[in-house]
């Protein structure tokens, strides 16, 4: 019984140990680096390109073709205010990526780009077209793992 127990015990910690190297980061305890990169995933697991590249896509995610041109994204209208991101993965680590992604503020102190992973100190549109600004804090655009996604696929994107 002691040895079953034994083991029970040491694969519950393994378990637990799992689960918490799963967790996701919030907005608020993000690490940035001295220029911007996030070297830690938000979530702990390997984010998926295929989503990414549909978050990316997506008006109602990231959107991210509405200022960025990506020619391996079937997207009409890309835009042309931020820079191409073909070849992204060449010319940016992964930390990087992620860092531009969650918020590009920290490398690119004057750029339009939206903070897509941050719920503030910052000003947003009113509380849904009331004319009144929302109360507290507001979720983040995109969730750790919508973020890791976007990550995936941009880091397939080389010369």
């Amino acid at each position: 019984m002691t040895r079953i127990a034994g083991m029970l015990a040491t694969g519950l910690a393994a378990t637990l140990a799992c689960g918490m190297a799963w967790a996701e980061t919030a907005p608020g305890a993000v690490q940035y680096d001295e220029y911007g990169a996030i070297a830690a995933s938000l979530t702990g697991a390997p984010g998926d390109p295929g989503v990414g590249a549909k978050v990316m896509s997506s008006r109602a995610e990231g959107n991210c073709v509405a200022c960025h041109q990506v020619s391996a994204l079937d997207a009409d209208f890309q835009g042309n205010v931020g820079p191409s991101l073909d070849g992204a993965a060449d010319r940016w680590s992964e930390a990087e990526l992620r860092g531009l992604v969650a918020d590009a503020k920290h490398t690119f102190e004057g750029t339009v780009m939206p903070s897509f992973y941050k719920t503030g100190p910052y000003i947003r549109p009113g509380d849904a077209y009331t004319g009144k600004a929302a109360k507290g804090e507001l979720p983040p655009i995109l969730t750790a793992t919508q973020v890791e996604d976007v990550v995936a696929f941009l880091m397939t994107l080389k010369e």
